[in-house]
């Protein structure tokens, strides 16, 4: 039993139908289809995997995913726009940043070529760097849309159940054995092994089994900006240095996979798990739990929660949201960016020990279970091999493998 019908949840359902044709398996997603949250409202880059370090998950499955993710665009016959990426400095100080960029991509094994400001400029003749920036040629862009689309359409095909409208509500008292018995709004199923990948609603599921206490999510809202018709289309995604210190990229130009212009995401601190317009979805419970978890960040975190939060939350307003990206883009007008994009959240975990934002994926098991914690971006990108990681240590169980 898959919780959870986003692009993680469905990679993992596609790879255990591969591995074991005969096992059923059942896909629970509580919206109307799947990829309505994070995997359908990400930016559809796919990353090339030059920004984390080489000893890390996100740095190897970055690297695989994006092979992988572009083959099977190319084989579904899906959008892809081979723009590439230039990260940019903003500022002298960023070259430290950019260096240690470069090195990650060479120790990763990740094609990035250190240009001149001279040959920046003659990839996108608007860019605007200091001295020197990076270009990645394997970076690119599809629909998210159309991937979860095209993945659900192959896991159905191939005989798994996706049950959409279905809200998983607790484990059973009635679970007996190795059996987990789960109600959920449509009646109670019964699975010899549950795979928790709920993203926003990860935590929730894995404490209601005993595991990931040590952990909660964190929401943050990422919002975007597209630019009018009059705003000249870009050649390739434009990307600041990023403050390495923190599991987000800044905002940036993204140039979709029909070529038009967008500026974002922010990293705004949410105040409930769907904040995504107004008090859409508003939950109290919720609401408390993470006021008094940010509070806590503000008083005692394990990072600078404050500055953080103030530099996002003022980025709600347009006019500043633009001005943090002008310094990459010449002649950046705030009248350029006026039509707002759908807003997303970012499933951030953080660890209630250390009181630090978890920068990597993480993964925890439990009995005949396993649950997905942390897969935030670049999941999107990853989604494959880490489907292919999480399948390994399923099959490792010891329910699975006896």
């Amino acid at each position: 039993l898959v919780v959870g019908g986003g692009i993680v949840g469905m990679t993992i359902a596609r790879e255990l139908r591969q591995r074991h044709p005969q096992t059923r398996i059942v896909v629970l997603e509580r919206e109307p289809m799947c990829g309505l949250h994070a995997s359908g409202r990400n930016s559809g880059v796919i990353h090339a995997g030059f920004y984390y370090p080489a000893d890390s998950l996100k740095a190897r499955f970055t690297r695989e995913g994006n092979v992988l993710m572009t083959k099977f665009c190319e084989e579904k016959k899906l959008r892809l726009n081979r723009c590439g990426k230039l990260v940019v400095c903003k500022t002298e100080q960023d070259l430290v940043g950019l260096d240690i960029l470069l090195s990650r991509a060479q120790a990763n094994g990740v094609p990035v070529h250190e240009v001149t400001e001279k040959e920046a400029k003659e990839i996108e003749p608007r860019c605007q760097t200091h001295e020197r920036a990076l270009f990645s040629p394997t970076t690119s862009a599809a629909d998210p849309k159309e991937v979860i689309h095209a993945v659900v359409q192959e896991a159905v095909s191939t005989g798994t159940t996706v049950l959409t409208g279905t809200r998983y509500l607790q484990r059973s008292p009635a679970s007996q054995g190795s059996v987990h018995t789960v109600e959920t709004s449509q009646g109670r199923i019964e699975s010899g092994y549950l795979i928790n990948a709920a993203g926003l609603y990860a935590d929730k599921i894995s404490r209601n089994m005993g595991v990931g206490a040590n952990y909660a999510i964190l929401p943050f809202k990422g919002l975007y900006l597209y630019a009018n018709a009059n705003f000249p289309r870009l050649r390739t995604h434009i990307y600041p240095v990023p403050n390495l210190a923190n599991p987000f990229l800044g905002v940036h130009f993204t140039v979709t996979v029909n070529g038009e212009t967008k500026i974002g995401p922010t990293a705004i601190p949410a105040l409930w798990r769907e904040q995504y317009n107004g008090f859409d979805a508003f939950d109290f419970q919720e609401f408390f739990e993470i006021i008094v978890r940010q509070f806590g960040l503000v008083i005692n975190g394990g990072f600078d929660f404050s500055r953080l939060a103030i530099q996002e939350l003022i980025k709600y307003h347009r006019p500043t949201l633009i001005a943090d990206a002008r310094p990459m883009l010449r002649g950046l007008e705030t009248t350029d960016f006026d039509i707002r994009g759908k807003p997303g959240i970012r499933a951030q975990l953080l660890n209630l020990k250390e009181r630090k934002l978890v920068m990597d994926f993480l993964v925890e098991e439990g009995e005949n279970s396993i649950h997905i914690l942390n897969a935030v971006s670049p999941a999107w990108t990853c989604s494959m091999p880490f489907a292919k990681f999480v399948c390994d240590k399923i099959d490792a169980s010891p329910f699975v493998s006896s």
